[in-house]
């Protein structure tokens, strides 16, 4: 799953993140509620987890403009306000749960996982483009019928280029939002990467689907 985490304690969002992304989920984070609603703006996530105390605005007003922008997103709300009345106005401003801290990290993850299976999988979960099929839920990749096994970033990046079958995509937007930074033009990382992800979907003798496209990025093909 791809987590939006809403969190201004930086060592709170490192924790969160660092734990998660051990789960297999990759998670981005958003010191505030603006820089929130403007990365689940550009990007399909899958969850947000959202603390109620930021620095610019409530979380359950962050959340009534979640839920109103993307009225299937789960929303899980994580926040020291325990009291009932708190938990109360969390879930009736849009939260799908409500989770107090100090949390257990088991707990968090169940919570995750239970709001995956209440969630979905929908028809939005499910990419298919030629003989590629992503299901985002699972995190499951298959080429004609075969498995294949990626890493985070690597099912990332493939994700980026299904959701843009036939657009070409420069190294610089693939640097900006699958890795969030923005790489110098010398750098082969991203390079390094699509290498990765190309060979592994290089299956039964067929060419890599994604090609190169000199001097101007790279792009997937519908219909090869």
């Amino acid at each position: 799953m791809r987590i939006l985490n809403i969190e201004d304690e930086a060592r709170v969002a490192a924790f969160i993140k660092q734990g998660l992304e051990e789960a297999g989920h990759d998670v981005d984070i958003a010191p505030d509620g603006a820089s929130g609603l403007d990365l689940a703006g550009r990007t399909p996530y899958d969850l947000v987890l959202l603390d109620w105390l930021l620095p610019d605005r409530e979380g359950v007003d962050v959340c009534r403009d979640l839920r109103d922008r993307y009225p299937e997103l789960p929303i899980l709300m994580l926040t020291a306000r325990d009291a009932v009345e708190d938990r109360v106005l969390g879930l009736d401003s849009g939260a799908d749960d409500y989770l107090s801290k100090p949390f257990s990290f088991d707990e968090l993850k169940a919570r995750i996982r239970a709001l995956s299976r209440r969630h979905g999988p929908s028809e939005g979960s499910l990419l298919q483009v030629g003989d590629l099929s992503v299901d985002l839920m699972e995190r499951r990749v298959e080429r004609r019928g075969q498995e294949v096994v990626l890493s985070n970033r690597e099912f990332e990046l493939l994700v980026y280029f299904m959701r843009r079958p036939n657009r070409i995509i420069s190294r610089e937007e693939l640097g900006r939002d699958v890795w969030g930074i923005d790489f110098d033009t010398g750098t082969n990382y991203v390079n390094v990467y699509l290498n990765y992800l190309r060979t592994k979907l290089t299956v039964d003798g067929l060419a890599p689907p994604i090609a190169t496209v000199r001097s101007r990025g790279y792009i997937l093909k519908a219909d090869e």
